[in-house]
């Protein structure tokens, strides 16, 4: 494997007790977390876990499992018993994971995963170098590029490239490279040699093209990997996360800004994203298109802090909520649910007809919050508070600005099976600013009426044949209350989709669960300059 993982579940015990009065939190069952730290982390996860005992925390409240993904990661994700999963690790894995206990656990059993990125920084010509030198360095090659948030991929705009990278070269060449226990040492060995030879691999594939352009000498024993520079034509030659201290750099020219941001995007992945400009309009542009969780401005993109910067991805980067967050605490609650019946004589909706629903509400905007709302409310009564409505900000040192926002996922599948939940799954998705497909028996009338008043809704009569599920492409969620024997055929052929893990909702009702969290972090102290006249050039 590419990078450490290291796998947290949830096994439900026997008390129950009410929980606080929160809205839609209901009774829940008390359960003990399994840590399965990575086998080559075992023995500081054996420490962690004797600190945690000492300062209090009962034996039996949490218990250790160290062992190898394949033996007991796969024991656990296969036991009926376990309530949920909290994984780091590789995209792969995660789909691996999620396959497993579609088969083995209750269809809506909980997945956290976090699986890294191919995270990119797009450099300015507006940029300080010195600052942009300094943040590329920690962004790179800190912890040995073994972080989830490092730095993959840097843009500089073609204006500043060649000065830049002799900066940056003359930087890496004081990098002290051995004993991280020294305090000369910046750089120090990767986890094992299986991770070692794959950086080495991809170093030296490039090399023999000529394109890797910096590399450095490295201790002779140990697993070190000398910090490196690659030069590429764009993300788009990026197959895999390098889970190491390597740098892609590619340029651009300032008019294909919007291109880089669209590159990026499209490769799937969504977690860290750096933005060295000294011009605001430009990264309020960039921030305001780039789909990731967490933004970094005028700073480097590692270190994210508990209560200021919620960490987490979005796409192939991970499923959220983020760790840190209002949201992450009551993912691990489970909350009133409903089950309905499908009506047996329903009329099946294939992937076909499910493909051209999509299609026609897939370029239909979503109004803005407070007209949204407004269009809702005839047809559908009181409906959540709209949570993109309003930006949160949140607490950091001075100079530096963290404010955490959420968004819609995209197109919602409302699955009913019924009229009535059908319809509140509706709501709920409109209210979040989501564009919504329903697939359930009786409902035509109300989802006509709601297009025609400007919502972004379609739907039909029936029921979903849970096989289209698994092929269909263009919606980001779906949404059920059926019974558990249909809800386990859903969340089966979910699993079966390679791509980025969708979630099969069944808090029908929790506005949570119908959005996604991005963080943006802006260093607003790195200005340096008279970036007004910068500004007033634009």
């Amino acid at each position: 494997m590419s990078r450490a993982e290291s796998w947290c579940v949830f096994r439900p015990g026997t008390s129950r007790w009410r929980s606080s009065p929160v809205r839609f939190l209901p009774t829940w069952s008390r359960v003990t977390p399994l840590a399965k730290p990575a086998e080559q982390t075992s023995l500081l996860a054996v420490r962690a876990v004797e600190l945690m005992h000492q300062a209090g925390i009962p034996e039996d409240a949490i218990q250790l499992l160290p062992g190898t993904g394949a033996t007991v990661g796969g024991a656990l994700t296969s036991d009926p018993r376990v309530a949920g999963v909290c994984f780091t690790g590789s995209t792969a894995t995660a789909q691996r994971i999620d396959k497993k206990m579609s088969e083995n656990m209750a269809p809506d059993a909980t997945l956290v995963a976090e699986t890294g990125g191919l995270n990119a920084m797009i450099v300015d010509s507006t940029a300080l170098p010195e600052q942009v030198v300094r943040d590329v360095l920690a962004s790179s090659f800190q912890s040995a590029g073994q972080r989830c948030s490092a730095l993959r991929m840097l843009y500089v705009q073609k204006d500043i490239a060649d000065h830049l990278l002799e900066m940056l070269y003359g930087a890496m060449d004081e990098l002290g490279i051995g004993d991280p226990w020294l305090l000369s040492t910046d750089v120090g060995p990767v986890i094992d040699e299986t991770a070692r030879k794959k950086i080495v691999d991809h170093c030296d594939k490039y090399e023999a093209k000529g394109r890797l352009t910096k590399k450095m000498a490295v201790p002779e024993k140990g697993n070190f990997v000398s910090p490196a520079v690659i030069s590429v034509s764009g993300i788009e030659e990026l197959e895999e996360e390098i889970f190491g201290p390597v740098l892609h750099v590619a340029t651009f020219a300032a008019k294909d800004l919007d291109k880089v941001v669209d590159d990026v995007n499209a490769k799937g992945y969504g977690l860290t994203f750096g933005v060295h400009s000294r011009v605001d309009r430009r990264v309020d542009r960039i921030a305001s298109r780039i789909k990731v969780g967490n933004t970094y401005v005028n700073r480097n993109q590692i270190g994210a802090i508990v209560g200021s910067q919620p960490f987490g991805g979005e796409g192939l980067s991970g499923t959220g909520p983020k760790a840190g967050g209002p949201q992450y605490v009551r993912r691990f609650l489970k909350s009133e649910t409903v089950e309905r019946p499908a009506d047996a004589s329903a009329k099946m909706v294939d992937i076909k007809k499910l493909e051209g629903l999509i299609g026609k509400v897939a370029d239909v905007k979503a109004p803005a919050p407070e007209p949204r709302i407004e269009a809702m409310k005839p047809i559908f009564g009181d409906v959540p508070v709209p949570l993109d409505a309003h930006a949160e900000e949140l607490p950091g040192p001075t100079g530096e600005l963290n404010r955490l926002s959420n968004h819609a996922r995209g197109v919602v599948l409302c699955l009913g099976p019924d009229k009535e939940t059908a319809l509140e799954q509706a709501a709920t998705a409109l209210s979040q600013g989501n564009k919504v497909v329903v697939v359930a028996p009786g409902t035509q009338d109300v989802v006509e009426r709601a297009a025609k008043a400007g919502l972004p809704i379609v739907g039909v009569d029936g029921l979903l044949e849970p096989d289209a599920l698994a092929q269909a492409r263009g919606f980001q969620a779906a949404v059920s209350c059926a019974e558990p024997s249909l809800l386990k055929e859903y969340r089966q052929a979910l699993a079966t989709r390679e791509g980025a893990l969708l979630p099969l909702i069944t808090e029908h009702k929790l506005d949570q669960r119908f959005v996604i969290e991005r963080h943006l972090c802006v260093d607003t102290t790195a200005a340096g300059g008279n970036a007004s006249l910068i500004a007033a050039s634009e």
